[in-house]
């Protein structure tokens, strides 16, 4: 049976960036090779904002990294489907108007079924969610 494990956002960050070389080694022998991989929300909203905030990376290289990252057959996301997951991404793709942690946040509440967003975000993406933001809405 394959060894598997959780991966920590600085693993991830040094894979995609390939920072610094000797690091960057090191998570490729992880990612690339037979040991399944646990992927968290927490991770991937961490490594978006490392990428952004950091390496500016734009946002539409941040979303098909990440986007690619997922894909990996050896790739698993705790508690997330991946197809949701990449489409919250996609929100993310064309400006800056949804925020990597609402886009998790929007797959995780499709990941579980048709669910209800207590937020006060008027950009929160409702695209299949019930986005409550008022407190009439919230009496629901």
């Amino acid at each position: 049976m394959p060894e598997s494990g959780f991966l920590d956002t600085n693993v991830v960050v040094r894979y995609l960036m390939d920072d610094p070389p000797e690091m960057a080694e090191q998570a490729a022998r992880i990612v690339e090779g037979e040991t399944d991989l646990w992927l968290t929300d927490v991770v991937l909203a961490e490594t978006a904002y490392v990428l952004r905030d950091v390496y500016h990376v734009s946002r539409e290289a941040i979303v098909d990294r990440l986007i690619d990252f997922i894909r990996r057959r050896n790739v698993t996301l705790c508690g997330l489907d991946k197809d949701m997951v990449i489409q919250g991404l996609l929100l993310c793709r064309p400006s800056g108007r949804v925020s990597f942690a609402d886009a998790l946040i929007w797959a995780a509440a499709r990941s579980a079924g048709p669910r209800v967003v207590y937020s006060f975000d008027a950009r929160f993406p409702s695209a299949g969610v019930e986005v409550r933001r008022t407190p009439t809405e919230y009496r629901s």
